[in-house]
């Protein structure tokens, strides 16, 4: 298979745009690899009472890393993940050799002609550079992850972490001045939570993975369509209208087969950022007394962005992502409002129980659905 993203590009400038945090030749980081392995069993038995979730694949592992770390297990995910997509793309320029492989080049920058000249050379460590891009920048704002990517024929050391992006969580404390061992707590809930969401709910991952499968099945690698979408958008900017809403560049290109396959997407992520932000604000209350107060700096935060992180957070679509958490906070609390724990609970009976992105925004819509 032809190599369609340069890993090793974007590696190299993921290491470029990371800032040197010097986190793993320090004292503290071995101290909070024993803060966070102590932690996160005690984080998981809060979740399992809080919200009855019993993870099927046994107890939590936790994983403190540095920036450079965290960047390369999100490669080795997005590796695991774009297969399908790869061999697509790849598989299209060999039933169309005659296709101009360098629509995006030439759309997208003023040295198109130069880059159609070298696409065929460059176009992976240009994709590379990109996804390195990306990573880099979000490196220095991630706090926890859980890698919910688990592939079979992969040894399973290598997967289902509870990741920890320690010089990010030492950096918080220090700015905010919180407890150390309230803060870090609260933060391993919040990712016990997801991993109980996809390991003891046995449909929920194959679920999530089959959604991103569909979205690859739908890509159209056809150039024509590429060219024809920056058609529209040019005359859509030319009438003053406005380019990259919440969902960033990536809806931008969408199809509506994509967008609709989105919208599920969105609907089930709400839900599950929302559930996580609860149960980490309700878990162990009494272990946590700072809770509150870690709540109202973070939503500020999500709120606060500005310049040019304000920019990257629309063209990426991470404004989207901060909403998913609000919004999908108020669909849970107005659920239980009207039937307690037990009609949330329905949401991890079957995929068809799930929200979709319209009755995320409007919980009452769901509980019609249900009732």
């Amino acid at each position: 298979m032809a190599a369609t993203v340069d890993w090793a590009t974007a590696r190299s400038v993921a290491a470029r745009v990371v800032k040197d945090d010097g986190f793993a030749s320090t004292y503290r980081a071995e101290a909070l690899r024993a803060d966070m392995a102590e932690l996160t069993p005690q984080a998981e038995r809060l979740v399992e009472q809080e919200t009855g979730l019993v993870s099927l694949n046994g107890s939590a592992r936790a994983k403190v890393v540095d920036r450079a770390e965290w960047v390369d297990a999100n490669l080795a995910s997005f590796d695991r993940l774009m297969r399908p997509l790869l061999a697509k793309l790849d598989k299209s320029k060999l039933d169309r050799p005659d296709a101009e492989p360098s629509a995006v080049g030439q759309l997208l920058s003023p040295l198109g002609k130069v880059v159609a000249g070298a696409a065929g050379r460059v176009g992976p460590k240009m994709t590379g550079g990109e996804l390195g891009v990306l990573l880099g920048w979000m490196s220095g704002r991630v706090i926890g992850q859980y890698d919910l990517l688990v592939i079979e024929d992969e040894r399973p050391e290598d997967q289902d972490w509870v990741y920890y992006v320690g010089p990010n969580m030492l950096s918080l404390e220090e700015r905010y001045g919180f407890p150390p061992e309230e803060f870090r707590l609260w933060v391993a809930i919040h990712e016990c939570t997801h991993r109980a969401q996809f390991t003891a709910v046995p449909w929920l991952r194959p679920h999530f993975l089959g959604m991103v499968n569909e979205l690859v099945d739908a890509v159209d690698p056809d150039p024509k369509h590429l060219i024809e979408t920056v058609k529209r958008l040019a005359e859509q900017k030319r009438n003053g209208g406005q380019l990259a809403d919440g969902g960033g560049l990536s809806t931008l290109f969408a199809t509506d087969e994509q967008k609709e396959i989105m919208g599920r997407m969105t609907g089930l992520m709400s839900l599950l950022e929302g559930h996580g932000d609860v149960v980490m604000d309700r878990a162990g209350q009494n272990l946590i007394p700072s809770q509150p107060r870690f709540h109202r700096v973070f939503a500020n935060r999500r709120k606060r962005a500005s310049g040019p992180a304000k920019v990257i957070q629309r063209l990426l679509g991470l404004e989207a992502k901060m909403a998913q958490y609000a919004e999908g906070e108020k669909f849970v609390e107005s659920v239980e409002n009207a039937g307690g724990q037990e009609l949330f609970n329905r949401v991890w009976e079957d995929p068809a129980h799930l929200p979709d992105a319209p009755e995320i925004k409007d919980p009452s819509l769901w509980i019609q659905r249900m009732a």
